[in-house]
């Protein structure tokens, strides 16, 4: 390896993240912001090019745009990565790019286009496949932007934000998921809550047709001051865990609030829940009522 990357001062960010999470927009607005971008370079000319690129005298932003295209050269990036911290000292941050599995598969199906690794089969295998291979980094990622809600100028919004303001990004981002058992339990929650001992507005043949979003829905379950009791209880809990898994380093929370099926009561404790704990710092906040519509 070259002395220059054992002497240099340079800073690169690596973007990364879900094909069709947003990283060619991400990588063009860091482009505007003075960054000098490389897109999809190989994983064994990553040493040579830092090297390459701090002789040049341009400059010490860059930003490497790396995804699953080359996805048989993955497995050597961590070998670079403890390479760049442990002996190179080159400063780097990750950014990973996320967003939902439907939301990805409806991007792709909007643009006609082919997920990289599907190989002529279903989006939904490649966007799996996909999870895998980029696992290790979403793990890694100092910066985790979910892009599931977010439009092309909020996204540029958010780089800004980091990258040219300085402000403190909110960096865990924490996902509120209501479902109902009958259609299974999604398999990224890291806690989950049954609600099921709630008053079920599913028995009332009136108010069977609507959800939990609607304010005659959510007294019915509130009525009998459990909900109030749980909700001010979750409510400690969250309070006094986040602060904690953000000194840990947790990059993301998903948190389930589960019924039967998932149109009343735990939609209502959702969103009870979602205004509750809006006012914490340091933390994004989303919802997601899954089984809404069902």
């Amino acid at each position: 390896m070259g002395e220059i990357l054992k002497n240099s001062s340079a800073f690169c960010l690596i973007l990364t993240g879900m094909s069709g999470a947003g990283k060619t927009v991400a990588l063009k607005n860091l482009e505007d912001f003075g960054f000098n971008c490389i897109d999809n370079l190989p994983v064994g000319l990553l040493d040579k090019f830092i090297e390459l690129f701090m002789q040049s005298n341009q400059g010490e932003r860059i930003a490497l745009g790396i995804d699953s295209r080359n996805i048989q050269e993955l497995d050597q990036l961590e070998e670079h990565l403890l390479f760049w911290e442990e002996e190179a000292q080159i400063r780097f941050q990750i950014v990973f790019l996320d967003a939902r599995d439907e939301v990805l598969i409806q991007r792709f199906k909007e643009t006609r286009r082919a997920h990289p690794l599907a190989k002529g089969g279903r989006i939904e295998a490649g966007i799996a496949l996909e999870r895998k291979k980029l696992a290790f980094l979403r793990k890694k990622a100092d910066i985790l932007i979910d892009t599931s809600k977010l439009l092309t100028r909020d996204l540029r919004q958010q780089l800004f934000s980091i990258f040219m303001e300085d402000k403190a990004y909110k960096n865990l981002q924490v996902s509120l998921v209501s479902f109902g058992f009958k259609y299974g339990i999604p398999e990224d929650l890291d806690l989950l809550f049954d609600v099921r001992f709630l008053p079920n507005p599913f028995y009332d043949s009136e108010l069977r047709s609507h959800t939990g979003l609607e304010k005659g829905i959510q007294d019915f379950v509130m009525q009998d001051g459990k909900a109030e009791i749980f909700l001010k209880k979750l409510n400690d809990m969250l309070r006094f865990l986040i602060p904690l898994y953000i000194a840990e380093g947790k990059n993301q929370l998903v948190i389930g609030i589960a019924c039967t099926g998932g149109k009343h009561r735990s939609v209502t404790i959702c969103e009870k829940l979602y205004q509750s704990i809006k006012d914490l710092e340091n933390i994004g906040l989303s919802l997601d009522h899954r089984d809404i519509n069902k």
